[in-house]
């Protein structure tokens, strides 16, 4: 598709679980903070001013904390994270109804159909939408307007915290050029440094090879490959629909996990984000689906259903370690997990043998969501604590 402006946005909001609390707790900004469990488990967020000390996901806590002592950890606010996504892309729906959420984290808009006269009102029309979203939320965000999706998320990356990169139409190339060829999605460190090793460095290399010996770098996909160096993409922005069919939600790790332990509790932290937006939606789902990916981007999944739909989070956590035993076959360390509600009913129709219990547990849920949407409390549903936060 050829456009005459940069249409297409990708969002990506910088250290997201940080900055949701620090949201909460203002007064911690410009300091060493971090999100995670401070005895055992790993840094799932970082600020920048920790990572200017050697801080990233997912390292260890303890390491983390060896190489930054003064380092704030801050517990995980269960339901936080997912409500202030919805807020963030129920604002961006506000400049455009073209809105991709691709992740808690991370998504595209389309400002094709607002047909803006020229650049200069589109691009303030996007500031002011970055703008709103601190402002209201106080989330700090980075965009990359470009023409195509692949474009935008590389730009979207380059400048963080707050950046604001804009890639003309016709200079997709010439952008893509002198970048390392890490920054094309799908190419990991390994691989980047095996590339570097050839001699190919730059995503400008990559155009400089011919047919053989790109297949010889890429093995069958090179085609795919220099297209991407090209900047060529011509996926376009899905949006979600009001009755949705599924929910999902995904995390991307900065380095690859293979801790079974601290998979299953980040599996159970989705649970703990999702259920909350399916009762809002006042829905109920019946089928849990959990997928992992390796570095070389295979991926394998496993479901499970069970025997009537549910919105509480509880009958799902027992299925979180089989169906990663299942989908984890090889037990290599993971780039990406996933978990995915499907089977989704509408609220009514609960089997009248469990409705009075579940009622029960319905009404507690409900009020530890909305003193989660206050940042009154902080609550680990699958551990069974609830605790105040200080």
């Amino acid at each position: 598709m050829i456009r005459d402006l940069p249409t297409i946005i990708h969002l990506d909001a910088d250290a997201f679980f940080v900055s949701c609390e620090l949201a909460l707790r203002p007064e911690l900004r410009g300091e060493k903070c971090a999100v995670g469990g401070r005895e055992r488990g790993i840094i799932s967020s970082a600020s920048y001013e920790a990572r200017a000390c050697g801080v990233y996901t997912p390292m260890p806590t303890q390491r983390a904390l060896k190489v930054c002592p003064d380092l704030i950890m801050l517990p995980h606010t269960s339901g936080l994270y997912g409500k202030v996504s919805r807020q963030m892309f129920d604002l961006c729906e506000t400049l455009t109804p073209l809105v991709e959420r691709n992740s808690i984290d991370e998504g595209y808009l389309d400002l094709g159909p607002c047909a803006f006269a020229d650049g200069s009102v589109l691009e303030a029309r996007v500031r002011a939408l970055q703008a709103r979203l601190w402002d209201e939320l106080q989330v700090p965000v980075s965009f990359g307007l470009a023409t195509n999706k692949l474009i935008a998320q590389i730009a979207s990356k380059l400048r963080k915290p707050r950046g604001f990169v804009v890639v003309p139409p016709g200079t997709e190339r010439d952008f893509l050029a002198p970048l390392a060829v890490g920054k094309l999605p799908g190419i990991g460190a390994k691989t980047e440094a095996a590339l570097n090793a050839r001699g190919v460095r730059l995503i400008g290399d990559i155009l400089a090879c011919g047919e053989a010996e790109l297949e010889s770098l890429f093995g069958s996909g090179w085609r795919g490959v220099l297209a991407a160096a090209r900047g060529e993409d011509e996926r376009e922005v899905h949006t979600e629909h009001e009755d949705a069919k599924s929910y999902s939600q995904q995390e991307t790790f900065g380095a690859d996990i293979g801790d079974f332990g601290e998979i299953e509790r980040i599996a159970k932290r989705m649970i703990d984000e999702l259920l909350p937006k399916i009762r809002e939606d006042r829905k109920r789902a019946r089928t849990m689906t959990l997928k992992v990916r390796y570095p070389d981007f295979t991926q394998e999944s496993h479901g499970r259903s069970l025997a009537a739909a549910t919105d509480l989070e509880a009958p799902f956590y027992p299925l979180v370690a089989p169906l990663l035993r299942a989908a984890w076959k090889q037990r290599r360390p993971l780039r990406l997990i996933s978990v995915r509600f499907s089977g989704i009913e509408d609220g009514a129709g609960q089997l009248e043998m469990f409705a009075q219990t579940d009622e029960k547990r319905r009404r507690l849920a409900g009020v530890l969501d909305r003193l989660n949407d206050r940042g009154r409390t902080a609550v680990v549903r699958h551990g069974h604590q609830l605790g105040a936060k200080s």
